[in-house]
């Protein structure tokens, strides 16, 4: 019998294989960073074919490494960037074009356009989701229109769509021979094409972005004891396993973070910051600039949804910060700058690099620094850069308080920056309630893992990955009132600062 489940974490920045065992615990694990490709202001981009290479290289660098083969492996689970967008020849395999990632805002006068004619809430009933730049359907319609052939040949049914995990999963199960075409509905649900209520495309909005139906993967549910296909032989595992889960990457981290209950929440600090709350087995509607979205769904059985606040730059400011301005040569010396002070200086930075997601939905917003006297250097930048994910991530909750009409009382916390001990005392502070670190950290890929398993009997029940979560450490708040209300009070008046930089 296998004895570990295999996943691999799609990421932003780079991509990881990580093999768990039946504790959930890790047992080997590789990774491999890809190229940032920003043709101009606001664009982002990654090279499908070099995702894809790159999935291989750590697949067999982890089992080099750990001595684990093929055959010791039950399943493989997928997590993944979501919303970024590749269009594909189904003959050849080859792109089309880069990849469109998430963070892009090259859609912004495509979302314009459909928001004056139909609201920014225009889709939301059917959806969970605003018009805005960063889901899937408005890149599909950039690609389309503005590639050469790409129109013609999705008419012509020999081009294909898939979010990164449905183009990882088409190459794994044979690519041009056969390969899958599916996608997971979660990642389904944060393209702005599917009806949340019936878990399907919708044919409207399919009609209103000029998208041809024939070029979107099937939709399936993310824990699938149908499997979907099988790893080749003459691939990195030499084996056949069954490739049956798959979760975007902030739904992976809720199933990671085994919150399975109504009122469960977790906050995912990576690329960007992601906070989920489960609302049960249906869709709550928000008022406040949050977003409803699939959490997942077992094959049989009701899909749980969540409400998500979702922010675009949370570790890519310290990325920013060490690569383009090289205050830092390395992420964690950013903590070591930001204790040499006791405060940010009264500065804030609110890092709208690409406009801001939620709670604003504002795609005409660019980065400030504000505050900046002769007082202020590169510690209080430093200590501002990480109290920027912080005071976004109680932008969220207060929408999230009021959409859910249920008070958060506690936060659970993954992802890069839960290592950063002054930013999660100072997210505690700020939030005014207990931050929780779990032991196992990787709760993106543990999530993915999980889907997998529970898919082919690996564990047996949500129950059994619940036992698997243990706390690592907590941070209480410490933090006055009176300091807590004034430094939110200064965050509000920056973020104001960011608003119509862009003209239209």
């Amino acid at each position: 019998m296998a004895k570990y489940i295999g996943a691999i974490d799609l990421g932003t920045t780079s991509n990881r294989f990580i093999i768990f065992n039946q504790n959930g615990h890790i047992v080997g694990v590789d990774q491999k960073e890809h190229e940032q490709i920003f043709p101009q202001p606001g664009w982002v981009e990654h090279n499908p074919m070099e995702i894809w290479q790159n999935t291989q290289v750590v697949i067999q660098g982890c089992l080099n490494k750990s001595g684990i083969i093929g055959d010791d492996i039950a399943a493989i689970g997928i997590a993944n960037q979501r919303e970024t967008t590749v269009l594909w020849d189904k003959i050849s395999g080859k792109p089309f074009y880069n990849a469109v990632v998430w963070q892009c805002t090259r859609t912004d006068n495509i979302c314009s356009e459909l928001a004056e004619q139909y609201g920014q809430d225009g889709f939301r009933d059917k959806t969970g989701l605003p018009i805005a730049t960063y889901f899937s359907g408005p890149k599909i319609q950039w690609i389309l229109d503005n590639v050469k052939g790409a129109r013609r040949a999705a008419e012509d049914g020999d081009a294909l769509f898939g979010t990164i995990e449905t183009w990882i999963i088409w190459w794994l199960t044979g690519g041009p021979q056969g390969g899958a075409h599916v996608t997971d509905v979660t990642n389904a649900s944060r393209t702005m094409l599917m009806n949340l209520t019936t878990l399907q495309w919708d044919e409207e909005i399919l009609e209103i972005l000029n998208i041809p139906k024939q070029i979107l993967p099937r939709i399936v549910p993310s824990i699938d004891d149908e499997t979907w296909g099988h790893t080749k032989t003459d691939g990195p595992f030499k084996t056949k396993i069954p490739v049956c889960g798959a979760l975007g990457d902030q739904q992976a981290a809720l199933v990671g973070q085994a919150c399975f209950t109504t009122g469960d929440a977790k906050n995912t600090y990576g690329t960007g910051c992601f906070l989920l709350l489960n609302t049960g087995n249906r869709p709550v509607k928000s008022r406040h600039g949050l977003i409803t979205t699939v959490g997942y769904q077992v094959r049989g059985q009701d899909p749980v949804y969540c409400l998500e606040g979702s922010i675009a730059i949370a570790g890519a400011l310290v990325q920013w910060l060490r690569d383009n301005l090289g205050l830092i040569s390395s992420a964690p010396e950013i903590e070591d700058l930001a204790r040499t002070v006791d405060d940010s200086g009264d500065i804030y930075i609110v890092p709208a690099f690409s406009g801001l997601f939620a709670p604003y939905w504002r795609s005409d917003a660019r980065g400030v620094i504000v505050g900046i006297t002769h007082f202020v250097n590169k510690n209080h930048i430093a200590r501002a850069a990480l109290e920027a994910s912080a005071y976004q991530t109680r932008d969220i909750v207060e929408a999230m308080n009021k959409d859910s009409g249920v008070t958060l009382n506690r936060l659970k916390v993954d992802g890069g920056m839960v290592g950063n001990d002054l930013l999660m005392q100072f997210q505690s502070d700020i939030l005014n309630v207990p931050v929780i670190r779990p032991r196992i950290t990787e709760t993106t890929a543990l999530g993915a893992a999980y889907a997998a398993g529970l898919a082919v009997g690996f564990w047996s029940d949500f129950n059994a990955l619940s036992q698997n979560w243990s706390v690592d450490k907590i941070w209480e708040p410490v933090m006055t009132t009176e300091k807590r209300e004034k430094g939110w009070l200064g965050w509000k008046k920056a973020v104001e600062k960011t608003f119509g930089w862009v003209e239209k």
